[in-house]
């Protein structure tokens, strides 16, 4: 298969810029039933945890298909011994030599927000090292369960609803970045909004779309969802404003929903990934994984 050249991308760095094409990064969140039986909807426990495992197969084959690398969020409980549709480590090793990089996304996809400092490394430890084991290699990168916490004062964004709900000690965005950098991550995805993104989405006078380079928070480069999962035309017209900007676009969904009724569904996602290889194939676009931006790494295609 063809391979690309990431050039080397420092947190905060502008260098080559101007020069450099537009990026994109796919993220998969792997939640498995460790996610369906702490659902926070309204209904409570789900029950598709089992379709984790087979539409990942189908994703695996349309990613090869077109060629582009991505990067799963992996519950770090599904990668020790068991059976499904709690775990399947194979599985797990085989997204890892299939050349996308697998990412933590704790241990049992816990509501970080309600966790104490302890618990929260307790978490994020256990999930590292068993998904290391798993596969073999380093795990360095991180996606919170829900995308939570988005409380972030220092990014003006607060959380009404985490500080309500999260009796006691409490783990907001920024601890949460400490901790990953005391327990050996560098990377996180967050999906934090300041006070006025987040009053322009709810009168719905503006989209909620972001493209732009990693920030660092104590330590940590981490990267903001450009839209709302899915690859639908939100994220189609994530993807052209990103050409346009020269800049970085971070795009996910989750396996349990390919055959869903949203935006994730394998007929938004096929014309997505074809639309994304005809623009790389263009020179347009570059598609990496986390350790790429990290590390100017080449990438697995």
């Amino acid at each position: 298969m063809p391979t690309e050249s990431v050039a080397v991308v420092r947190p905060g760095s502008s260098n080559g810029d101007a020069a450099r094409p537009a990026r994109v990064l796919l993220f998969w969140d792997y939640d498995t039933q460790w996610g369906a039986d702490r659902s926070r909807e309204s209904a409570g426990r789900a029950d598709w945890g089992r379709l984790e495992f087979e539409f990942t197969e189908r994703i695996l084959e349309l990613l090869q298909r077109y060629e582009v690398p991505a990067c799963f969020a992996v519950v770090g409980s599904a990668a020790l011994p068991g059976t499904r549709p709690y775990h399947d480590p194979s599985q797990v090793r085989q997204i890892h030599a299939a050349g996308h990089e697998v990412a933590s996304h704790s241990h049992r996809h816990e509501w970080l927000p309600a966790l104490g400092r302890e618990a929260l490394r307790e978490t994020l430890s256990r999930s590292k090292e068993a998904l290391e084991q798993c596969i073999g290699s380093v795990v360095t990168s991180f996606v919170p369960p829900w995308n939570q916490p988005f409380d972030y004062p220092a990014g003006w964004s607060f959380s009404l609803s985490e500080r309500r709900q999260a009796k006691g000690e409490r783990t907001d965005l920024r601890r949460l970045c400490e901790t990953l950098r005391e327990t050996g991550y560098d990377f996180c995805r967050v999906a934090y909004r300041s006070l006025y993104q987040q009053l322009a989405h709810r009168l719905g006078k503006r989209r909620y779309e972001h493209t732009g380079p990693p920030e660092v928070i104590e330590g940590i480069a981490c990267v903001r969802l450009s839209t709302e999962a899915g690859f639908g035309p939100d994220a189609l017209r994530v993807l052209e404003r990103c050409i346009e900007r020269r800049s970085l676009a971070i795009l996910y969904g989750h396996p349990h929903s390919l055959q869903g009724g949203d935006g994730q569904h394998e007929r938004c996602l096929e014309p997505f990934l074809a639309r994304l290889q005809e623009l790389r194939s263009r020179g347009a676009v570059q598609v990496v994984r986390p350790r790429d931006l990290m590390n100017g790494a080449k990438g697995a295609f």
